[in-house]
């Protein structure tokens, strides 16, 4: 009996947030081990057919550096990379493509109608989804060209709107277009920070292969934009946790009212972060 009154002790704690985010929006960057390890696939899949079920509206992003690499590899081209960023010419851009929305995107789909959801896949291209703009590197005020790399200039939220009102969870490529037609490698956190902007998102929540944002190797639970901006300065956020930070930093700017960097490799770890008191991750507000 105590494992049954346990269960429904769980149920009365998640009932406020169900009642407070009834009808919100929340977007989700889909990346790292959550994306690869069969059963935490199968788990977030759940999590977002569970979320659609109570009335919460999840939007997808995804990933796919890993994916490309292997392609890249077996077809016997070089990946190269500056400041983290994908150098993508003509064919690399093919091959990004293919991964991207031929094979990942449709695969998290897939995964999501299984569970019992209704999922579209989409790119940028999918009704001027993602309006794309070429980006350069600046080195000594220099501009470095790597390709075909953008960021994302605008968003169609209608499209996503109406995806939504329908009850189809949305899932996005981060491939975008500019106004000439040509197409471009974005990053996914970057898409993901905008598409929650353009959404008004009530979340934003990154899914990574860390625990959230460590300061001095402690967790930080809570940061504000302020925080960050010195922790930066000061050299206690750096490398890859930078641009997520920055894409938090963006989203809260934009209208999102709270981003989440959280640890994608416990089991339902999203459910964990709505649902529960405690949360997990690092948890950043204005």
């Amino acid at each position: 009996m105590k494992n049954y009154i346990d269960k429904v002790n769980t149920l009365l704690e998640s009932f406020p947030y169900i009642k407070e985010f009834y009808g919100t929006t929340i977007v989700i960057k889909y990346g790292g081990n959550a994306m690869t390890d069969a059963e935490l696939k199968k788990s977030f899949a759940k999590d977002l057919v569970l979320l659609k079920y109570v009335g919460i509206n999840p939007v997808v992003v995804h990933g796919g550096g890993p994916q490309i690499d292997d392609i890249l590899k077996k077809v016997g081209k070089e990946s190269k990379r500056e400041r983290g960023l994908r150098v993508t010419d003509e064919e690399t851009m093919s091959y990004v493509e293919m991964v991207l929305v031929g094979q990942v995107n449709k695969e998290i789909v897939n995964n999501i109608n299984l569970a019992g959801g209704k999922a579209v896949g989409l790119s940028g291209k999918d009704g001027n989804l993602i309006i794309a703009e070429k980006i350069f590197h600046q080195v000594d005020g220099e501009k470095i060209d790597i390709g075909l790399v953008g960021t994302a200039k605008e968003i169609n939220a209608g499209l996503l709107r109406i995806l939504e009102k329908d009850r189809y969870i949305p899932v996005i490529a981060p491939v975008g277009v500019d106004v000439l037609g040509n197409t471009y490698n974005i990053n996914a956190d970057t898409v993901a920070g905008k598409v929650a902007a353009a959404l008004k998102a009530e979340k934003l929540i990154l899914l990574t292969d860390v625990e959230g944002v460590k300061i001095k190797g402690d967790l930080a639970s809570t940061m504000t934009k302020a925080q960050i901006s010195k922790y930066i300065e000061d050299g206690d956020i750096s490398g890859g946790m930078i641009p997520k930070t920055d894409c938090c930093v963006e989203a809260l700017l934009g209208g999102v009212k709270k981003t989440y960097i959280i640890d994608g490799r416990v089991l339902h770890a999203v459910l964990l972060e709505i649902f529960t008191d405690a949360g997990i991750g690092t948890e950043i507000i204005n």
